[in-house]
């Protein structure tokens, strides 16, 4: 992934997806199973790692969430942030789908489907926390996968690395503000108390931490720093997977009662995901960006930062709530259709140079 930039300024490339990221749906998919088995087995086992709070924070989950966001964070650059103005068009893209359109189009979108279309099979008690899940969802741009897709269309890697520290940067200040507008526009009543200490506990102690583990690891030097990357970039992913165990132990009575409650989630996901790539894709080749800009552009816009989403939901509302479920539907939709997206902007770049030559 990309970590960092070489003497000449430019940022490493990122390599291919693993095998592990690139089945990531199918190991969700693993975990739903697992986890409404498990569930369903040892009920009080659940029950009591349910328990183990102090001030509303599941301190298993508080655990596995920091062990699932800081490693991510570690691989973020934020002196990056100075190479913003080398790219202004398409920073400004960046920036005008990912707080501008994306959380608000969402918010459209999950009134649209939840409350309206889906709402007759739809559990009537959930409603609002399905709604809340996909808001929170819309509102923490991605992070780390981003890399991955950035590389596989051949996305410029510094511009890539400045978009992410940059969003990063403005997260910390503006996602507690943001999904509390939106969800009391929903008529949700917001837990500003609660949301605060999310964004403190899960945004600004990991970003931290994180940033003072960044400069020790490369103190011993660049290599060594690529190799302790490589060594715990596992631990993101064992953890998010670890979580959706112990979510499904949870949601699994539910679930089996109204197994079509993923399939309508998945619905608004999937439009605001091609929605916000495609307006992002467009509006580069409009401002006159080059196609390796406009990739990490529209596939930042269109991804999300699922751990924090997940993390934020529970935090919120509790392994129960249907906020929680909405995220990890999220989860379980972004690699297939992200590479499906990166599999577009691959095939479209020479429709995209040639209208950039007759503009």
């Amino acid at each position: 992934m990309i970590a960092g930039t070489d003497t000449a300024g430019r940022a490493p490339a990122a390599p291919a997806m693993s095998v592990f990221e690139r089945y990531l749906t199918v190991w969700v998919l693993l975990c739903i199973v697992a986890g409404i088995a498990l569930g369903q087995l040892a009920p009080g086992v659940f029950q009591a790692i349910g328990r183990m709070e102090v001030a509303r924070v599941n301190l298993p989950v508080g655990l596995l969430i920091w062990i699932m966001v800081i490693p991510m964070l570690v691989k973020v650059d934020f002196g990056a942030l100075g190479q913003v103005r080398r790219h202004w068009r398409g920073i400004g893209v960046t920036l005008f789908i990912n707080w501008a359109v994306k959380p608000f189009s969402m918010a459209l979108l999950a009134w649209l489907f939840i409350r309206q279309v889906f709402a007759g099979w739809l559990p009537a008690d959930q409603l609002d926390g399905y709604v809340a899940g996909l808001i929170l969802l819309a509102a923490a741009p991605c992070t780390a996968m981003v890399f991955v897709w950035s590389r596989l269309t051949g996305g410029d890697p510094v511009f890539t690395l400045s978009q992410v520290a940059l969003n990063d940067a403005i997260m910390v200040f503006a996602f507690a503000p943001i999904v509390g507008l939106l969800l009391g526009l929903s008529a949700i009543t917001v837990p500003w108390d609660t949301l605060l200490t999310s964004v403190v506990l899960y945004i600004i102690i990991p970003v931290i931490l994180a940033q003072l583990w960044r400069r020790a690891l490369l103190r011993r030097g660049q290599a060594a720093f690529d190799v302790a990357l490589a060594r715990i970039g596992p631990l993101s992913i064992t953890a998010l997977l670890a979580t959706l165990v112990l979510l499904f132990a949870f949601q699994g009575q539910a679930i089996l009662q109204q197994p079509l409650v993923i399939a309508m989630l998945a619905v608004p996901i999937l439009i605001q995901v091609l929605f916000n790539s495609s307006l992002a894709y467009w509006l580069n080749r409009q401002v006159g960006e080059k196609h390796d800009i406009a990739c990490p552009s529209a596939l930042i816009g269109a991804s999300n930062f699922f751990e924090l989403a997940v993390a934020a939901a529970i935090g919120l509302f509790g392994f129960h709530s249907g906020a929680a479920l909405a995220t990890v539907v999220g989860v379980l939709i972004e690699v297939p259709v992200m590479l499906l997206v990166v599999r577009v902007v691959n095939r479209s770049r020479g429709w995209y140079e040639r209208s950039q030559t007759t503009n």
